[in-house]
């Protein structure tokens, strides 16, 4: 196992071609900035762990608290200052979202405003018994900046999204399962469920396997079908000749 802490914002930790990247502003880890690691400096950490896939989790007892208003306050002085850090924060969820191996977030306790936003750029989402999630920004006259509400309708139904973000109301882990806002409820330890199950999916599987197969299911949710399906044909083209010339050595 490698670890590495290069910010007093985040803790990286390599585990068994496992990234582990966690949130490190207790006790609420609220996020200073939207870009809550800087995209180059996450680039790099994947790109030269060769890894198969990551978890995102925060330090101690939650995820994350979202952003300090104080600092949203202080940025919103100067409109363009605060629209370019808005659009880093995107960027960097884009980033996590378009990832080439899945991306699981391990959520404990609190899990608001940009945190839930954070977790909705993950593939996969597995929450503590005692999970709580919101987006309390309409409570104070805003709105979710990082994609909350175009995410939250990729994965919960309108009715629901609604009534989330425009009553800030907090869901408790079971109401979150319900509205399949999370994935699975752990009995245990998110982040340790969520590294096995990394493992389970990824052990003895080929880089370029798993690119591929994020890949395809990217296209299905962003081409039409007929463009989705001449993709799939050109991955599974490229691993079976790339498997029928591993044969013949």
């Amino acid at each position: 196992m490698s670890k590495e802490k290069n910010d007093s914002r985040f803790d990286w930790t390599v585990r068994e071609e496992i990234g582990i990247l966690s949130i490190n502003n207790p006790p609420e880890n609220y996020l200073e900035k939207p870009e809550f690691i800087a995209l180059d400096k996450l680039k790099y950490l994947v790109d030269n762990n060769k890894l198969k896939g990551l978890v995102i989790c925060g330090v101690g007892r939650h995820f994350s608290a979202g952003a300090k208003l104080d600092n949203l306050y202080d940025l919103a002085g100067d409109e363009n200052v605060m629209k370019a850090s808005i659009d880093q924060g995107k960027q960097l969820l884009s980033y996590i979202n378009n990832l080439d191996i899945p991306v699981i977030a391990a959520i404990k306790g609190i899990c608001f405003g940009g945190g839930l936003e954070i977790t909705l750029a993950s593939h996969i989402r597995i929450c503590s018994q005692n999970a709580l999630f919101a987006f309390p920004e309409t409570n104070h006259g805003l709105i979710s900046g990082l994609g909350g509400t175009a995410r939250s309708l990729q994965i919960l139904r309108f009715p629901a999204v609604l009534q989330m973000i425009l009553s800030g109301d907090v869901v408790n882990a079971e109401e979150a399962l319900e509205m399949h806002l999370i994935d699975h409820i752990s009995t245990g330890d998110p982040i340790e469920e969520a590294f096995l199950l990394l493992k389970k999916l990824t052990t003895d599987k080929p880089l370029k396997v798993i690119y591929f197969v994020m890949q395809a299911l990217r296209n299905a949710s962003t081409l039409s079908l007929t463009e989705a399906l001449k993709e799939e044909t050109k991955l599974f083209c490229e691993l079976a000749s790339d498997e029928a010339k591993r044969r013949k050595i």
